[in-house]
C-alpha cells in the first residue's frame, strides 16, 4: 500500500514537472571497448550524472545486431525491474546500480562470454522529466589458438629444381579472431616471391565459430639449404594487443653430389707417436655422403664407412694418404689428401758399458741418448733418487757410496707416455774400510767377558781377523749387504790390546782395542759388547761407568762417617745433663739394650763394599 503511494506521488510529481516545463539534465559516460577472454565474465559499466535524484531514472540496456537493429534487454525504473526474455542474452547478465549524490554506475555483467556476444551494448537513462542520454560499448571476444603444429616433407629434395616443392605444412587451430601464419628459414621470414617461394594459406571455421589456419610452404631448393631450419609463427589477437605461438623447427633433407672431399686424421687429436691407433675419416661436401676409396702410393687400403683405420703405428707409417671418390654428374675423379707424421723414441743407449768397475777415486762420464723425433728430456735415478739431470752422469772421486745401479731415463715432455729407459752398473774396488769404531779405549772389570765387533767393506769383499798380544783370537762373522760384520768374545784377565785386521788384494787396514783391567773391591764377572759400527749407526754409550760409580761410593762413605760424629757428640752431651734437661749420667731409654746399630750399605754394577759403623750405649771410650 505504501509503494503504491510513492508510485503515485512520483508519477504526480513527473507529470507536474512536465507541466511547469522543467526538465533535468542526464549525462551517460561509457567505454569505447571491453575485451574479455572467450567464456569468461565481461563487465560493462555506464557512468551517468543528473540533475534527478535516483528514484527519478529510468534505465534501459540494448544491444545492436549485425544489421544494426536495436534489442532491449533490460528495463528498470522506479517501480520494477525486467530483463527481456527473448534476447539470446536471457539467464547470463546481471545489472548492479550503484547510485550517489548526483550521480552513479550502472554495471552490466554478461557471464560466461560466447562469440556471438560480440555486439555493441547501449545504455540508456532517463529522467522523469524527459532528460536522458545514452552510451554504446562494443564487446571484444578472443580465444587463444591451440599450438601451431609443422609437418615437412620425409623424403629427400633435389637441389637445383625448375619449381618451388612442398617443404612442409604449418595448422593452427581454434583460434579467434582469425589467427595468421608466417614462414621463417633460419630465422629470416619468407614471403611469397614468383618462381622461388609459394605460401598457401586456407581458413575454416568450426562448429564452435572458432578459426583454423592451414599454411602450406614451397620453396625452390638449393644446396644452401641443407640444414637450414624452417618453422612457422603464429600470430592472434589478445586482450590489449597480440600474441605469438612458434612450432618445432624443421630440417630438410638436400641431395646433391660431392664436387669436393676431405680428408684429416679423426683420433687421436694430438701428436702421433709409435704405438698410436690412427683414424682417419673422409668426407664430402654432397649430400648424401659418396662411398670413397683410401689409398697411399696409388696402394687400396681396407676402410669401413669412410673412416680408415691404421693399428700400432711407426715411423714408416708416415706419409701422404688420399681418399677417392666419383662425380655422379661429371664422372670426374675428386681427391681428398692429408699427410701423417708419427713421431718416434728410439731404446735409450748408455756408454761406453753397461757395467763398470772403477777405482776408489777414479772419475766417471757415463752417457745415456736415445734417438728421438721430437726434444727429449733425460734424468738419472739412483734407488728411486733423482741424482743427474742431462744425457750425461759425472762422477768424481768415485768411493763404496756410488757404488750400485743407476738408470737414465728418457721422456718426451711435449707428448705424454712417450719414454724409454736404460740402466747400467757401477762397481767400485779399493782397499777395505772399517767403520770407524765408537770407542777403542775401554776399562773393564777383571774376570769380565767383553764382546768387541768389527764392520769392514772393500772390494774384492775383505777378510777380517782379530789379534791379542800377536795370536789370532777366534771369531764369527757374516756377511752383510755392505760388507762383513765380525766380532769376538774377549775375557778381561789383565791390561790388554785386541785388534781387527780386515784386508782384500789391494790392502788392508787395522782398527786396535785398548782394554784397561779394574780390580773391583768384590768382584763380580761381567760381560761387556763393545762394538766399532759406522757413525750412523752408533747407539749410546754404555761402556766406562765404574769411574763414575766410585765416585758416589766415596761421597757415600764420607756422608755416613759425619753421621756417626754428630751421633757421638749428641751421646757425649746427653750424659753429661747437657741437654733434655738433666743432669748427670742417665739412660736414653728404659730397657738398656745391649747395643745399637746403625748400618750403611753401599754396592755398585762391579764392586760390593760395606761400611759399618756401630755406637753402643756402655761407657766404654773405646766404643765411644
Amino acid at each position: 500500500m505504501a509503494l503504491r503511494t510513492m508510485t503515485a506521488l512520483l508519477v504526480g510529481l513527473f507529470f507536474l514537472l512536465h507541466t511547469w516545463g522543467v526538465k533535468a539534465q542526464v549525462k551517460v559516460a561509457m567505454e569505447d571497448r571491453v575485451e574479455v577472454t572467450l567464456g569468461t565474465a565481461a563487465e560493462i559499466p555506464c557512468l551517468y550524472t543528473t540533475d534527478d535524484g535516483f528514484g527519478g531514472l529510468i534505465i534501459e540496456w540494448f544491444y545492436l545486431d549485425p544489421a544494426g537493429k536495436q534489442h532491449r534487454i533490460y528495463f528498470q525504473d522506479p517501480t520494477m525491474r525486467i530483463e527481456e526474455t527473448n534476447s539470446q542474452f536471457t539467464g547470463r547478465i546481471k545489472v548492479d546500480v550503484t547510485p550517489s549524490q548526483g550521480s552513479g554506475q550502472v554495471l552490466l555483467r554478461v557471464l560466461e562470454t560466447r562469440l556471438g556476444d560480440e555486439v555493441d551494448f547501449i545504455c540508456l537513462v532517463k529522467s522523469l522529466t524527459d532528460g536522458n542520454d545514452q552510451g554504446k560499448t562494443q564487446l571484444r571476444v578472443f580465444e587463444k589458438p591451440d599450438h601451431p603444429i609443422i609437418e615437412s616433407v620425409d623424403e629427400e629434395i633435389w637441389y637445383n629444381n625448375e619449381e618451388p616443392v612442398k617443404i612442409g605444412s604449418c595448422e593452427a587451430k581454434n583460434g579467434y579472431p582469425r589467427p595468421n601464419i608466417t614462414w621463417y628459414k633460419d630465422n629470416t621470414p619468407l614471403s611469397n616471391v614468383p618462381n622461388e617461394v609459394s605460401v598457401e594459406s586456407r581458413v575454416a571455421t568450426g562448429s564452435s565459430g572458432l578459426f583454423s589456419v592451414e599454411s602450406e610452404l614451397s620453396l625452390k631448393v638449393v644446396k644452401e639449404d641443407q640444414g637450414s631450419e624452417f618453422y612457422c609463427e603464429v600470430n592472434y589477437q589478445v586482450i590489449g594487443g597480440f600474441g605469438m605461438l612458434e612450432s618445432e623447427k624443421k630440417k630438410i633433407r638436400v641431395r646433391y653430389p660431392s664436387d669436393e672431399v676431405n680428408l684429416w686424421v679423426k683420433s687421436p687429436k694430438r701428436d702421433i707417436k709409435e704405438g698410436d691407433t690412427v683414424e682417419f675419416e673422409c668426407l664430402g661436401n654432397g649430400n648424401p655422403q659418396p662411398l670413397v676409396t683410401f689409398r697411399r702410393e696409388r696402394v687400396e687400403l681396407n676402410a669401413i664407412n669412410n673412416v680408415l683405420e691404421l693399428r700400432n703405428v711407426s715411423r714408416l707409417d708416415s706419409g701422404r694418404y688420399e681418399c677417392v671418390t666419383t662425380h655422379i654428374e661429371t664422372f670426374e675423379e675428386v681427391v681428398g689428401n692429408t699427410t701423417l707424421f708419427v713421431n718416434y723414441l728410439e731404446p735409450a743407449d748408455v756408454s761406453p758399458e753397461e757395467t763398470l768397475t772403477l777405482s776408489q777415486g777414479a772419475d766417471l762420464n757415463q752417457s745415456c741418448n736415445a734417438l728421438s723425433s721430437l726434444k727429449t728430456h733425460t734424468v738419472w735415478m739412483k734407488n728411486g733418487v733423482k741424482v743427474a739431470t742431462g744425457n750425461i752422469l759425472s762422477l768424481r772421486d768415485v768411493v763404496y757410496d756410488m757404488a750400485g745401479t743407476y738408470e737414465c731415463m728418457v721422456t718426451v715432455p711435449q707428448l705424454v707416455g712417450m719414454e724409454t729407459s736404460a740402466v747400467f752398473q757401477l762397481i767400485v774396488e779399493g782397499s777395505p774400510e772399517i767403520s770407524e769404531p765408537q770407542s777403542t779405549s775401554l776399562e773393564q772389570a777383571v774376570e769380565s767377558t767383553v764382546v768387541l765387533t768389527c764392520r769392514a767393506r772393500g772390494n774384492p769383499r775383505p777378510t777380517i781377523t782379530w789379534r791379542s798380544a800377536g795370536s789370532l783370537v777366534d771369531s764369527q762373522s757374516n756377511v752383510t749387504e755392505d760388507g762383513v760384520l765380525s766380532w769376538v768374545n774377549v775375557k778381561v784377565s789383565s791390561d790388554l790390546n785386541v785388534s781387527c785386521h780386515a784386508s782384500n788384494t789391494n790392502g788392508n787396514v787395522e782398527t786396535l782395542y785398548s782394554i784397561k783391567a779394574i780390580v773391583p773391591t768384590t768382584a763380580s764377572p761381567t760381560t761387556t759388547l763393545a762394538t766399532v759400527v759406522p757413525i750412523n749407526d752408533r747407539p749410546a754409550s754404555t761402556v766406562g761407568t765404574a769411574g763414575s760409580s766410585g765416585v758416589i761410593i766415596a761421597v757415600l762413605i764420607i756422608c755416613l762417617l759425619l753421621l756417626a760424629i754428630l751421633g757421638s757428640v749428641l751421646y757425649f752431651l746427653y750424659k753429661k745433663g747437657k741437654i733434655c734437661g738433666r743432669s748427670g749420667k742417665q739412660d736414653l731409654t728404659k730397657e738398656k739394650t745391649s747395643r745399637d746399630n746403625i748400618v750403611v750399605e753401599m754396592k755398585s754394577d762391579n764392586t760390593e763394599e760395606a761400611v759399618l759403623l756401630a755406637v753402643n750405649g756402655d761407657k766404654k771410650s773405646g766404643d765411644q
